[in-house]
């Protein structure tokens, strides 16, 4: 009788070259897909080094993350050095034939939102890109992580990368979502409850009638914070929702190459028995909508919860984390964290920028003005994103409400995407991203993360808000 798999271990095996001992595999790779900034440090050690991309039709390039995306931008950048990137990645793509989504492309936008928003990457496919959040796209079936620029390099170069084999890990989300409580909350939960380092050396599935029902961009969500759980990835396994998402994609299947891939798709499923090295299991009546107070994903509560105390933590470590994050944020231990007033949101990335997010968002903002002095950004994740949303007048919603309208990219997701306006020392930010580091926004500045709702409710109230309230 043959074993049962995991649905991680069947397109894992289905992708091993050679077992190299010591746990060590070298592994094919389907899909190498990258941005400016890994891509062209990659590029130029291929060149350098007097190399050919082993497969350019399994190669993809975009321009994301250190664009200006104010209207009318260009190839001006607001990172130092960053418009050096840009021209030289172009230029190296075009050199080896590589298919590029540059500034100007009616399909770029930000590198993990159009890879299944085109049918680039697919269900069962192993897929890299020199960004941490690429697990993102496990969210449509996918073997995917991110990698640094020498590995990149060594996939342009052979198609090919060696990896140590993870061991796998299964999160079951139970029940259902209850108002206002989306992927985000979910998410934010799992990492607040079983802490940041809970899926390290895992590879980890996500299952469960919650997440059955979740959208594809759910599902995309959910996997993004993945590696904040410090998981090597997050996979979920494809079902009808996933198929009828791929449907008359650009990039995907078509006649019988479709109907081919399809039946390959229904087998990418955990077998009954499939044997998990680790398993949490939570239920989604607990989880309401969360933010975050501190600086990690993992400092996350309720939305109508207090800033926790540290000195009621007995861990010595864990206490200091907490004292030095509390320090950065000019919170009060005991503070309501619905009390805690903002000064700026943004809604965007890789994270929350599908056009579901901007559609909740704009049902929370639609009738209402920001609070005075508050500053609003919406960055779509995709140009087509941002088309769609033109199309049913969402961007109206959000100037209206006081939001400024930007382009595709990883925008304020980081401080170097800030357009050269970043957010100021001090301030609190509350922002639809995955990372609420120290300086992750600008140097000082103070990020909280949260769902799209619950950063539009908070726009118009101008502290941190539970969303059900300006829903009601």
């Amino acid at each position: 009788m043959k074993k049962p798999l995991t649905l991680f271990e069947k397109i894992w095996n289905d992708h091993v070259i050679m077992d190299m001992g010591q746990n060590t595999y070298l592994i094919h790779i389907d899909r190498n897909f990258q941005h400016e900034l890994a891509g062209a440090t990659s590029l130029n050690g291929i060149d350098k080094a007097g190399r050919k991309i082993r497969n350019v039709d399994l190669a993809f390039a975009v321009m994301d993350h250190v664009l200006d995306t104010h209207p009318g931008r260009g190839d001006e950048t607001p990172i130092p050095g960053g418009t050096g990137f840009v021209r030289e990645f172009r230029q190296r793509t075009q050199a080896h034939g590589i298919r590029l989504f540059d500034i100007d492309d009616p399909w770029q936008g930000i590198s993990h939102v159009i890879a299944p928003e085109l049918g680039i990457v697919l269900p069962g496919c192993t897929y890299v890109c020199g960004d941490s959040h690429t697990c993102t796209v496990g969210g449509v079936g996918a073997l995917a992580w991110g990698i640094g620029s020498t590995d990149v390099e060594h996939v342009f170069a052979t198609q090919t990368l060696i990896q140590t084999k993870p061991k796998n890990m299964r999160v079951i989300f139970n029940g259902k979502l209850g108002n206002e409580v989306y992927a985000k909350d979910m998410i934010l939960y799992l990492i607040a409850m079983v802490g940041a380092a809970g899926g390290i050396e895992h590879a980890v599935e996500f299952a469960g009638p919650a997440i059955r029902s979740l959208p594809v961009d759910g599902r995309l969500t959910i996997c993004n914070m993945a590696v904040e759980f410090s998981t090597r990835t997050g996979i979920i396994e494809p079902d009808d929702i996933t198929i009828d998402y791929f449907c008359g994609r650009p990039f995907a299947p078509k006649g019988e190459l479709w109907e081919k891939a399809v039946v390959y798709w229904r087998t990418l499923q955990s077998d009954p028995g499939a044997q998990f090295d680790k398993e949490v299991v939570i239920d989604c009546d607990d989880i309401e909508p969360q933010v975050t107070w501190g600086t990690s994903p993992e400092y996350s509560i309720a939305v109508n919860g207090h800033v926790p105390d540290p000195s009621d933590v007995i861990d010595y470590h864990r206490r200091l984390t907490m004292e030095r994050a509390i320090s950065y944020t000019g919170l009060e231990p005991g503070t309501p964290i619905n009390e805690v007033q903002i000064d700026a949101v943004f809604i965007g990335s890789c994270t929350n920028a599908r056009l579901s997010d901007l559609r909740e968002a704009a049902r929370i903002l639609k009738g209402h003005r920001i609070a005075l002095g508050m500053r609003a950004v919406c960055s779509p994740g995709s140009y087509e994103t941002k088309r769609r949303a033109e199309s049913e007048g969402i961007d109206r919603v959000f100037r209206e409400a006081g939001f400024e309208w930007r382009e595709s990219g990883c925008s304020m997701c980081m401080s170097g995407g800030a357009g050269g306006e970043g957010f100021s020392p001090g301030q609190h930010v509350l922002s639809t991203t995955n990372r609420n580091f120290e300086d992750r926004q600008g140097r000082g500045v103070r990020s909280h993360l949260a769902s799209p709702v619950t950063v539009a409710a908070s726009a118009i109230t101008g502290h941190i808000t539970d969303p059900r309230k300006i829903g009601e």
